[in-house]
């Protein structure tokens, strides 16, 4: 998963990476250059008592020094370049597969891991990027040019390279192998602390009511424990490379000098031969220290790169169509026909032979008791999720076939749970129609009745709302919901229990409203209290996914026990009238 996520999202930075390859080319070569350098100072320059030949030697050492230092300067910025670009491409893909994943794909992995994979999973693999251009590239190099060298320098001494270079990788190699799957506990580790947090920021009110702050105070801790224990794991087995590799180099550095000096002493080699042999066996176990260094970030990279695939190759189950419908007629016609919405693996379907038809200018409510699938018909309509069968037509076409952004620009959904976005008043009200002009705002938010309480903000429509819309109550917050589907005139309302919040007199007011503004459009309601929906046009009465009547308030009082049910469960027949 790793070597594919690299190489499709790398391939735009083909010219960048042969610049960090030929950069680094060019600056390891200068530092492998320079050990041989100083062995002639030693012992052309310094043995024999010639100064000049130590000036000339040194000015050139500065020079390849500056080339050196230049060369790694522009490969760093050449791979920081490449990663950030690296990261910011997966990142967007991430987000928009996400944003194309219907209800059931966000339900399967979760919000907060979701969340993790967009953000710490592809910041481990871009670290990976950009270690890989300014360490890995460098480290082949180096270490295949300091064999060559320190072989031109003594090969009398090689042997020490056969000994020194495996008993480090095995040591490090033991130590990454022990790594790999407590890094892959670690991504899931911090999925479970972000799940519990997200969960008590979301429900404080409910932890303070239940006075739970206890609990989930040890709750949040037992997940940040776990995190702790496998991160202090890592940390330990992470301690121990860098002491694994002072030692092996030290103690190379000691034999190194204890056979050489036996050499030079016998007149088989020179002071400055065995110097820069010493120089060339340090960069060669340097650049096996960066390739082991990369092994510790390539498995949790892997495992990063794993999680960042799986969400990338998870198709939605609410498909664009291959052939989409683009123009149709504007009849604001909405249609069920014998639909049936049943759960993945679930023993009985939600909703099962569900017909009925919304025609513009009428209003068509939809009741029922909890658990009788009224939202989840809501959401067939703008394809939140498909029917498994049967089918849902606006103005005579499948919803399955028309374009997506032209499915979603003729609905107007206002959504159980109503949800504000940081900003202003007005940038959330032109949410469905930016370029809606002030007067539209105002005139949309008289009609959903929230004009008084945003005249009464000092900022009016420039007023900030807060993410979620945490600053206003929840009332205010369903009023300017439905002034947001208001804004954008869609030809079909769906008010998923948007009134819930509302008193008696507001909703009787607001679908007073309500009747004239959308006058041209379809209006489906979903709700709880029979207040709201009396004077709708139809009434669907849903029980246990099943249509139990169709028809008028006065027809179902009439003829259908179900509703009847419901009426008396919340006032007198009389008084529902």
């Amino acid at each position: 998963m790793l070597s594919r996520l690299l190489r499709t999202y790398l391939r735009p930075y083909k010219s960048a990476l042969l610049a960090v390859v030929l950069f680094q080319l060019v600056g390891t070569i200068a530092s492998l250059y320079l050990p041989s350098l100083n062995a002639d100072i030693i012992d052309q320059g310094v043995a024999t008592g010639d100064t000049g030949y130590i000036l000339r030697t040194g000015a050139w050492m500065l020079t390849v020094s500056l080339v050196q230092i230049a060369c790694s300067i522009a490969a760093v910025y050449y791979g920081a370049r490449t990663a950030a670009g690296f990261g910011r491409d997966v990142r967007s893909a991430v987000f928009h597969r996400v944003s194309s994943f219907s209800a059931r794909e966000v339900s399967h992995f979760g919000a907060p891991s979701l969340i993790t994979r967009n953000t710490n999973d592809v910041q481990q693999v871009q670290m990976l990027v950009v270690t890989t251009c300014t360490m890995l590239v460098a480290a082949p190099i180096m270490g295949v040019g300091g064999i060559i060298m320190a072989l031109r320098q003594d090969v009398g001494l090689s042997w020490l390279m056969l000994v020194c270079v495996p008993v480090l990788l095995i040591s490090i190699g033991l130590i990454v192998f022990r790594m790999v799957p407590q890094f892959r506990a670690m991504q899931a580790r911090i999925d479970e602390v972000n799940r519990v947090l997200r969960e008590q920021l979301s429900g404080i009110r409910v932890v303070r009511a239940f006075v739970r702050e206890r609990e989930e105070t040890r709750r949040f801790a037992r997940a940040n424990d776990d995190l702790t224990g496998t991160a202090l794991r890592v940390g330990r087995l992470t301690a121990l490379i860098f002491p694994t590799v002072m030692l092996i180099l030290n103690a190379s550095s000691v034999a190194v000098l204890w056979f050489g000096a036996a050499r030079v002493d016998g007149g088989e080699m020179q002071v400055g031969a065995l110097t820069a042999f010493l120089m060339y066996l340090m960069q060669i176990l340097m650049s096996v220290m960066m390739a082991t260094f990369m092994s510790i970030m390539i498995p949790r990279a892997a495992v990063c790169a794993e999680r960042i695939a799986e969400v990338l190759d998870t198709e939605s189950s609410v498909r664009p169509p291959e052939r989409p419908v683009r123009q149709v007629s504007r009849r604001a016609e909405l249609e069920l026909r014998d639909v049936e919405f049943r759960y993945p693996g679930a023993a009985a379907p939600v909703l099962s032979g569900v017909s009925f038809r919304v025609t513009a200018g009428q209003t068509t409510a939809v009741i029922g008791s909890t658990g009788s699938g009224k939202t989840t018909l809501v959401s067939l309509i703008p394809r939140l999720f498909d029917a498994t069968s049967g089918s849902v037509l606006i103005d005579g076409v499948d919803v399955r076939d028309l374009d997506p952004r032209m499915l979603w620009t003729r609905i107007g959904l206002v959504p159980q749970k109503p949800y504000l976005f940081s900003g202003t008043v007005a940038s959330n009200l032109r949410y469905g129609n930016p370029d809606a002009t002030d007067e539209e705002l105002w005139e949309a938010l008289e009609v959903a009745q929230a004009r008084d309480f945003v005249e009464a903000m000092p900022e009016g429509l420039q007023a900030p709302i807060s993410q979620g819309g945490t600053n206003v109550s929840g009332g205010q917050r369903q009023r300017l919901s439905i002034a947001r589907a208001l804004v954008a005139k869609p030809e079909i309302y769906l008010f998923d229990d948007s009134f819930s919040a509302l008193d008696l007199a507001t909703d009787a007011r607001l679908r007073a409203a309500l009747r004239p503004y959308t006058a041209d459009a379809a209006v489906v309601i979903v709700a709880q209290r029979v207040s709201t929906i009396a004077d709708a046009d139809q009434i669907v009465v849903l029980d246990d996914g099943v249509v139990a009547g169709i028809g008028t308030h006065d027809e179902l009082l009439g003829s259908c026990p179900t509703y009847v049910e419901i009426v008396e469960s919340q006032l007198t027949t009389g008084s529902a009238v």
